[in-house]
C-alpha cells in the first residue's frame, strides 16, 4: 500500500509539474542558489557511458544532439525544472558538486558527473543549422476533353522552425527543431500557365486543430484532377516526428479562386 501511494504521489507531482509554461516565467518562480549554478557549471557525463550529455552554461543547458535547442533550468528544493516548450521537473536524488543523480518522468534514475575537461566538449556556442536540402519537383499529367494539363508542385524548404517535444535516450525532455516548407503550385496547358501559388502550412488554420497546425510541417503536394470548374491538388500535413497527418484538398476555380476541404 505504502509503495502504491508513493507512485501515486510521484506521477501527481510530475503531472502538476509538466506544464506549457517555460523560460524566464519559470526560472524566476525556482530561482537556483548562486553556489549551486556555479557548481552546476560545466560538462556532464552519463556514469554508464562516459558520453556527455549536457553542458550547463549560465542558466541554460545545451543538449549534445545537434538537433535539441538550448533549454532554461533552475535547481530549487531539490528538484530540477527544466523550461521549454513544456516545463518537465525531475526529483533530485543526490547530488554533489561534481555530481548529480535524478528520476526521469518514466521513473528511471539519471546519473551523472562532471567532466574533468571541457576537451569532452559541447559547443554551447552552435547554432541549428537548416539541414541542406534540394527543392523537390513533382509534376503530373491530367487529360480532360482532349486536353492536356500539367501541374507542378515544387516543395521549398525554409528556415522556419517547428520545435517539437522529444525524449532523449536517456529519457530526458527535449525540444527538437524541424523546418517547415513552402509549396509552390502550378498549372500549365502547353506553355500557358493557367495559375500558381506559393502554399504554406498556416493558409490550413480552421481545418486542422489549432495544435497540430502549430506543430506539424507542410510536407507533401499532388496535382489529382482536372475537371470542369477548375483543379485540383492535395497537401499533406504531417507530423514531423510521428505517423499523424491530413490531407487536404485544394481547389482552384477558373476565376484563380483557391478552396480547400479536409479529406475525409
Amino acid at each position: 500500500m505504502k509503495i502504491v501511494v508513493a507512485v501515486l504521489l510521484l506521477l501527481s507531482m510530475f503531472a502538476s509539474c509538466t506544464s506549457k509554461k517555460a523560460g524566464e516565467e519559470g526560472a524566476r518562480q525556482h530561482a537556483t542558489d548562486t553556489r549551486v549554478l556555479e557548481e552546476l557549471q560545466g560538462v556532464w557525463l552519463d556514469d554508464n557511458t562516459e558520453a556527455p550529455l549536457f553542458k550547463i552554461e549560465g542558466d541554460s543547458i545545451y543538449y549534445a544532439g545537434q538537433n535539441n535547442v538550448p533549454q532554461q533550468f533552475a535547481l530549487f528544493n531539490d528538484t530540477l525544472f527544466i523550461y521549454g516548450v513544456q516545463t518537465v521537473c525531475y526529483p533530485v536524488r543526490r547530488r554533489t558538486e561534481h555530481s548529480i543523480h535524478f528520476a526521469t518522468p518514466q521513473g528511471d534514475l539519471v546519473s551523472l558527473h562532471k567532466s574533468e575537461v571541457d576537451s569532452v566538449y559541447v559547443d554551447s556556442q552552435q547554432e541549428i543549422h537548416q539541414p541542406v536540402q534540394e527543392v523537390i519537383q513533382k509534376d503530373s499529367v491530367i487529360e480532360f476533353k482532349g486536353e492536356r494539363y500539367r501541374g507542378y508542385a515544387y516543395i521549398n524548404p525554409t528556415g522556419i522552425k517547428v520545435i517539437r517535444p522529444g525524449i532523449s535516450e536517456e529519457g530526458l525532455s527535449v525540444d527538437n527543431v524541424f523546418y517547415d516548407n513552402v509549396i509552390h503550385i502550378c498549372v500549365y496547358q502547353g506553355t500557358r500557365r493557367l495559375y500558381s501559388k506559393d502554399i504554406k502550412r498556416p493558409m490550413f488554420a480552421g481545418l486542422v486543430p489549432d495544435d497540430f497546425l502549430n506543430n506539424s510541417i507542410l510536407s507533401d503536394m499532388n496535382f489529382i484532377g482536372v475537371d470542369a470548374d477548375g483543379y485540383v491538388f492535395e497537401a499533406t500535413l504531417c507530423m514531423p516526428d510521428g505517423p499523424t497527418c491530413y490531407n487536404i484538398r485544394l481547389f482552384v476555380d477558373l476565376d484563380g479562386n483557391l478552396t480547400f476541404k479536409l479529406c475525409q
